[in-house]
């Protein structure tokens, strides 16, 4: 029986509803149906605090990848198509999604000798195919699930691509399924956002790993290749510039901040953990620039071992700046260029290492009171 827990999509909800706004009829009613999904399943969750790790299937000796295909159903997990080892499909969204979970797997593994996501030697599975135009990808708590984009849409009005299409969106959800092993960040608010960023941190490190770019060399932009030639924007997200991604007619302009005076107060999106990303983003973004060469090599370490021991469930972005600053004297020694640079991409997004973290995040107390923490 196939267990539910959280839905981690990629395709924030803001956008849907620009769609829905603003769209033709049929992008429209793509949109619509794309958040009446999500809102399904989300409705189907339960905490990841009850999700038994005991159910998940264990790869032994090493990296396992299985494909399966939903033939556009809703069935999960779909007829498998490709396993671990096997010859490339015929179908290019069952290779990517192989070639994704196989880099990301790589990263963990190579780099930070993690044992596939869970630790433990978790099996990567991935469904490609999944309903008719889904205008998304999310991770569910076991495994990856890709939609095939505006499929049926008129050339002239497709918005996205297939989504095994970027890798850094592959290496974006299955951290997901990291941070629900280790800290285990709330999905709301601050601890939201940071859950939020973390993927955005590793899903382009991810990116940076395959291509074997510097931090220079990087374009920092999450889903890189997503949006059609309809589209005005370069992907969903830019860690180096929040705010810049997109400006288009129909998807609205790109809501991210990139620093803490323009933080948005909102109970949209589980209070903005898509929109205010943007500040930790431009934080690693900054640290990674300021230490040089390979990103996931200095940054990435001190972000994945803050991730790994010890952010907590309702971290925010204070505790996250004085987690990471403490990480990398431990790692790499007080006063070095390591510490200072963490200092100052914190500095760059208005905030200062060794403050202490107030709680509640940045919503009004006002609304605290009405119960939304």
């Amino acid at each position: 029986m196939h267990r539910h827990s959280s839905i981690y999509c990629f395709v924030p909800p803001h956008i849907l509803k620009n769609i829905a706004l603003n769209g033709t009829q049929r992008q429209k009613n793509l949109a619509i149906d794309t958040l009446k999904i999500s809102a399904q399943m989300r409705g189907q969750r339960q905490a990841l605090a009850d999700f038994a790790p005991a159910t998940f299937r264990v790869a032994v000796g090493g990296k396992d990848r299985v494909i399966y295909d939903a033939k556009n159903g809703s069935n999960l997990p779909g007829i498998v198509v490709r396993k671990e080892g096997e010859a490339p499909s015929a179908d290019v969204a069952v290779n990517e999604a192989y070639d994704g979970s196989g880099i990301t797997y790589d990263l963990y593994s190579d780099v930070y000798q993690r044992n596939s996501i869970d630790g433990n030697g978790m099996r990567l599975d991935s469904t490609v195919h999944y309903r008719q135009s889904y205008d998304n990808a999310f991770w569910n708590g076991e495994q990856m699930v890709y939609g095939d984009g505006d499929e049926d849409l008129p050339p002239n009005e497709r918005l996205f691509n297939r989504f095994t299409i970027a890798i850094d969106i592959i290496g974006h959800e299955l951290t997901h399924g990291v941070t629900q092993f280790e800290a285990k960040l709330q999905y709301f608010q601050q601890p939201g956002a940071l859950n939020e960023s973390m993927s955005d941190v590793f899903g382009s490190l991810v990116k940076q790993y395959q291509l074997q770019h510097l931090a220079s060399e990087a374009d920092w932009i999450i889903g890189a290749g997503l949006f059609t030639e309809n589209v005005n924007g370069v992907g969903i997200r830019s860690m180096k510039a929040p705010g810049t991604a997109y400006n288009d007619d129909v998807l609205g302009k790109d809501p991210q901040p990139g620093h803490m005076r323009d933080y948005v107060n909102t109970l949209e999106d589980n209070g903005g953990v898509h929109i205010n990303s943007g500040i930790p983003n431009r934080a690693f973004y900054v640290t990674a620039v300021e230490l040089g060469g390979f990103a996931w090599e200095k940054a990435g370490r001190i972000w994945y071992v803050t991730l790994k021991d010890k952010l907590t469930a309702t971290s925010n972005f204070q505790a996250c700046a004085n987690l990471t600053f403490t990480t990398a004297g431990e790692l790499f020694g007080a006063g070095s260029i390591e510490q200072l640079a963490v200092k100052k991409g914190w500095s760059e997004v208005g905030l200062t290492v060794g403050t202490e973290p107030q709680p509640g995040g940045c919503l009004p107390a006002a609304l605290r009171l009405m119960g939304i923490r």
